[in-house]
């Protein structure tokens, strides 16, 4: 099995920076959809769009991205042996911090679906750059691996 995933891995490879992508673009998408969700009443035909909208990306490219990077990544990290290296357990932990944000701002759509109105413009824009200062720190740790 372990020849076989040696095999493979470049196509693991292309699979998980492919859906990497997927994820994080959904993630820099969805509280931009959350602000223009901002200019409708609860309760009015825009919100719905807007709820409805922010559903589907989350159902259709949000979270099977997520799984998808996740199961792809601890393949390659198995067949490559990369579990005692250092930078694979620093960059886990930020993919887990990434995660535990895609978590939080999904029941922060599913409250603004219902009405409810959690953040302002303000914070979903400061909330909107944490995917990216994320990613800039996951990147440096793959191709530097500094430890």
């Amino acid at each position: 099995m372990q020849s076989t995933l040696l095999t493979i891995y470049p196509f693991l490879k292309i699979g998980h920076v492919i859906f990497m992508v997927f994820w994080l673009a959904g993630l820099f998408m969805l509280p931009r959809q959350c602000i223009y969700m901002l200019d409708h009443a609860p309760g009015s035909e825009g919100e719905a769009k807007w709820a409805t909208r922010m559903d589907k990306l989350r159902k259709i490219i949000l979270t099977p991205s997520l799984i998808i990077v996740w199961v792809l990544g601890l393949t390659m990290a198995i067949a490559m042996g990369f579990f005692s290296q250092g930078w694979l357990h620093a960059k886990l932990t930020l993919v887990v911090v990434l995660t535990g944000y895609h978590g939080w701002l999904v029941g922060q759509t599913k409250k603004m679906a219902r009405g409810e109105r959690p953040l302002t413009e303000a914070r979903l824009r400061l909330i909107g750059e944490v995917p990216g200062l994320l990613l800039v720190l996951i990147v440096a740790l793959v191709y530097l691996k500094p430890f």
